[in-house]
């Protein structure tokens, strides 16, 4: 069998080609950018050790597992991230977020930047990445997820001090210029959950409405952004209109949403009021 036979056979099975050509590459011991090194290959005979693993993966993948638990790599923000089940697997939505917070900080000036549910540490690491000038503060009430968010920091070279607890609690009296969080948005009877299965419930899951520790979030926000400061939020696509509502009654000023490539409002902010 050679690449291109096993590439075909994986889509035969019902695979998309980019998902099958990212797991070829995986058990061939290729980065999962080198889809061109494939192509140059392309009537290389696969080993047969590979075409067992490559097997097992395409089963694991039609069965729901994500891609980037499988390669155990997940590329976000320009970043390599390691992954595994132990956090969500982070989608390229999220770089919505990451791009309107790296809009409102200034290359060379400090401040201090807060990411609430850090799973693997996608958005503080891209953050500081952009903006080494910038304090990142991570938090995540999940040990295992600290763990990963840890392991991408130090095999990406980038400095986020880590935290471990539920939202605010951790940063008890301290103020951010910035507040970053994709926290849990579906709402608990939501019925494509199913299909989330393999990822943790509890990075997913917010409640009967989705919108729980949106709530939360929203109510602790005031006493904890610098005056000036942004709180910035992921949600869900039906969400961002509930979510500006909860922004302002919180008192916090110039509440707007930005769309995700597709167009859907994807995220929703407030900056807390300067005193006059």
């Amino acid at each position: 069998m050679t690449f291109t036979d096993a590439l075909r056979a994986a889509q035969a099975q019902g695979l998309p080609r980019l998902e099958a050509q990212m797991l070829l590459l995986h058990v061939l011991g290729q980065p999962p950018q080198a889809r061109a090194w494939l192509l140059a290959h392309d009537t290389d005979v696969l080993p047969a050790d590979a075409a067992a693993r490559l097997a097992v993966l395409i089963r694991r993948r039609l069965a729901g597992e994500p891609v980037a638990y499988l390669t155990g790599v997940k590329a976000f923000h320009g970043l390599q991230l390691h992954v595994d089940a132990r956090v969500l697997d982070p989608r390229d939505d999220t770089e919505t977020l990451v791009d309107w917070a790296l809009a409102l900080l200034p290359p060379a000036r400090p401040a201090r930047v807060l990411d609430l549910g850090t799973g693997s540490g996608a958005i503080a690491l891209a953050v500081a990445r952009q903006r080494p000038a910038a304090q990142v503060l991570a938090v995540d009430a999940s040990p295992d997820a600290l763990a990963v968010a840890r392991g991408n920091a130090e095999r990406l070279g980038l400095t986020v001090a880590l935290r471990a607890g539920d939202w605010f609690a951790p940063v008890a009296g301290a103020r951010f210029d910035l507040v970053l969080s994709n926290p849990p948005y579906i709402a608990e009877a939501n019925p494509h959950l199913p299909a989330l299965a393999h990822e943790p419930r509890q990075a997913l899951v917010s409640g009967a409405d989705g919108l729980h520790d949106i709530r939360r979030i929203v109510a602790g926000a005031p006493a904890h952004l610098a005056p000036g400061g942004w709180l910035l939020l992921e949600h869900g696509w039906d969400q961002a209109g509930a979510v500006r509502e909860l922004l302002a009654a919180a008192g916090l000023a110039q509440v707007q949403s930005r769309r995700d490539l597709g167009g859907v409002e994807r995220c929703s902010g407030g900056r807390l009021p300067t005193p006059v």
